[in-house]
Parts: structure tokens; C-alpha cells; sequence
């Protein structure tokens, strides 16, 4: 009976090593947005705290400065939550081999952890299982050191463009105001190189936030940005474009609406945020027709070319809206984004009001 106890605990110990340096391999040197369930449970944890705390705060401002802090806290705690998994199931193998006694291999696993070499090992394999748990330890550190240039990268390049549509969009960003914006300009025929830009935006928000999948709680330097908003801005402006101007079929515009409402659904479905994958054109969006009607007339009075069927035009953008519309809005509530128009303002948990309880698939 005493042998079998420590044969269990030593295979015990030695999944719960596996099960760390997996996840750690997964989440950081995968190249595939796979949902890691320790990973998961780290930042659905720490979610609880940070919404909590942030959601007493009535001003927004308040709000965004907690929740900023929780993307960078997370992923700091993922290498410590990975280590303290390596550090019990080490002390668990180290005590199955009878040699130590528990107090013993408790000291033995942290020397051997941290390669403070303060304890040494009696006989060979508890000393091979010493030189395993120090050789994972250093790895597990330095997988996150080395990935940080690669995830701020990779910040760097989202920003970057949602900081640029300021220019065009306004703050926060307003299809309305893109699209005013391009008609006073006498561009809003000659968006293809827009289209095009974005959409590579989105192809690639899509592979770095599913891959490492702390990017998507990273907030934008000025609490008015948020990558959610920006993108809702886009497509918009894309879908209206594609619905409503009278020119050729835009091929570029319905090209970058595709691009991003895959792009919303991988990283929406990646985090279970409930939408439905195969929406008819005719469900119902959260855009109201009133709303349609009055930006469509806005910009036929400064100019722009509409179509002259008005309807029809309706009906083609909400076609094209409701591609996105739903993940849209759960990827505002579950980044607590900041007030904008069409997309954020009407989200499950929008600002200012009692975020909606949500179950994350483990």
C-alpha cells in the first residue's frame, strides 16, 4: 500500500510537469490559437478581480486605468502560475522516491527550481530529477522574456493603425465620420488602398490574437482607442460603402469586410463568446434603420453619390453587418472598450452599465 501511494504521486507529480511545460509551449511557441486551459483559468481568475474592481469605478477614466493593467498582469503571472505547478509536481516525484522526507523534498524543489543548489540530492535519481526541474524552470522564465519583443511587436503594428484612423474616423472612431470625412475630400470613390491596408489589419489581428491571446486585453496608450472600436469603425464604413455609394461593386470593401468579420469570430470563438457562425441577411443587427437613414441622408447632403434605392441599400448593409455585428459587440463587452458609436455603445456589458455575468469554456 505504501509503494503504490508513492507510484501515484509520482506519476501524479509528473503530469502536473507535463501539463505546465505544455501549456507553456502552447500558448508561446505554438503557432496556432489553441485554447490552453491553464492559461485560461489564469486569466479568467485575474478577469474576475480587475472587472470587479474596475466596474465600482463610475468614471470611465477610472475604469480604463485598472483594466489596463490586467492584460501585462496576467501574462506576468502566467510564468509564476507555470512554475508553481512544476514546483508541486516535482516535490510530489522527488517524495515518491523514498529517499526524502516531505519537509525535505519540499526545500530540495524550490533550491532546484530557483538553481539556488542550496540542497543537494543523495542518490542519482533524485539528482536527475533535480537537473529536469531546474533546466524546466529556466525554460519557463525565459520563453516569456524572449516572447515579449515579439507580443509588443505585434501591439506595435495594431496600434499603430488604430492611432491613424483618428486622422479619418475621428475619436472614438465613427463610420459616420470616415465617410463624411472621405466625401468632403472627394475620396470616397477611391477607398481601394484603404480597404486594402485594413484588411491585412485584420488577418493579422487575428493570427496574434489568437496565438497569444493576452494581446486582445492590451489597451490602446489614449482611453478613448480601443482595437474593438476601430475595427466596428471599418467595417461600417466598409459595409455602408459596399451598400450604399454608386460605383462599381467595390470588391476591395467587401473583401475587407470578410477579412474582418473572420477575424472577429476566430478571436470571439477562441474566448467562447457566443455568435452565430452562419447568421441569415435578414437577422435582425443592433444598427437600427433610423440610424441607417440618417447617416445615408447626412452624407447624400454633403455630396456623396447614393445609390437611389434606399431600401435596397438597407438591406445590403445589414446583410453585410450582421456577418460581424454579434461578435463585434461581445468582443466590447469583454474588453470593457470604450464608448463609440455602432459598436461599443450598444454591447452586452457597455460603459457605465452592470457587466453581464459570462461562462469561458475551459
Amino acid at each position: 500500500m505504501h509503494v503504490a501511494i508513492h507510484v501515484v504521486l509520482g506519476l501524479l507529480g509528473a503530469a502536473l510537469v507535463v501539463w505546465a511545460a505544455v501549456s507553456a509551449a502552447i500558448t508561446f511557441v505554438v503557432p496556432r490559437g489553441t485554447p490552453v486551459a491553464l492559461t485560461r483559468w489564469v486569466f479568467t481568475a485575474m478577469a474576475l478581480g480587475f472587472r470587479g474592481v474596475a466596474l465600482r469605478r463610475r468614471e470611465y477614466l477610472a475604469r480604463d486605468a485598472i483594466m489596463s493593467l490586467y492584460g501585462p498582469f496576467a501574462l506576468l503571472l502566467l510564468p509564476i502560475v507555470w512554475l508553481m505547478v512544476t514546483y508541486v509536481g516535482f516535490v510530489m516525484i522527488v517524495w515518491s522516491l523514498g529517499n526524502l522526507s516531505i519537509h525535505q523534498s519540499l526545500l530540495m524543489g524550490g533550491s532546484s527550481l530557483f538553481t539556488l543548489g542550496s540542497v543537494g540530492a543523495s542518490d542519482l535519481p533524485t539528482a536527475a530529477a533535480n537537473a529536469v526541474e531546474a533546466g524546466l524552470g529556466l525554460g519557463l522564465v525565459a520563453i516569456l522574456i524572449s516572447y515579449l519583443p515579439s507580443i509588443y511587436s505585434s501591439y506595435s503594428r495594431r496600434e499603430i493603425r488604430v492611432t491613424a484612423l483618428e486622422t479619418q474616423a475621428g475619436s472614438p472612431p465613427f463610420a459616420g465620420t470616415l465617410l463624411h470625412r472621405l466625401t468632403v475630400i472627394e475620396r470616397l470613390e477611391h477607398t481601394e488602398d484603404l480597404w486594402h491596408r485594413w484588411a491585412e489589419w485584420f488577418a493579422d489581428i487575428q493570427e496574434t490574437h489568437t496565438s497569444v491571446p493576452a494581446l486582445v486585453f492590451f489597451r490602446s496608450p489614449q482611453p478613448d482607442r480601443s482595437w474593438v472600436t476601430a475595427a466596428g469603425a471599418i467595417l461600417d464604413s466598409a459595409s455602408f460603402v459596399a451598400s450604399s455609394i454608386t460605383s462599381e461593386k467595390h470588391p476591395e470593401a467587401q473583401l475587407c469586410i470578410r477579412s474582418g468579420y473572420l477575424s472577429l469570430r476566430h478571436i470571439a470563438g477562441f474566448y467562447g463568446l457566443p455568435f452565430d457562425p452562419d447568421p441569415r441577411p435578414d437577422d435582425p443587427i443592433s444598427v437600427t434603420r433610423d440610424e441607417f437613414d440618417e447617416l445615408f441622408e447626412r452624407l447624400r447632403a454633403a455630396g456623396a453619390p447614393m445609390v437611389d434605392d434606399q431600401d435596397a441599400a438597407w438591406r445590403s448593409f445589414s446583410g453585410w453587418r450582421v456577418n460581424y455585428d454579434r461578435p463585434l459587440l461581445e468582443l466590447a463587452s469583454l474588453t470593457l472598450a470604450p464608448q463609440a458609436p455602432w459598436s461599443s455603445d450598444r454591447s452586452p456589458a457597455s460603459n457605465g452599465s452592470k457587466l453581464a455575468k459570462r461562462r469561458w469554456k475551459s
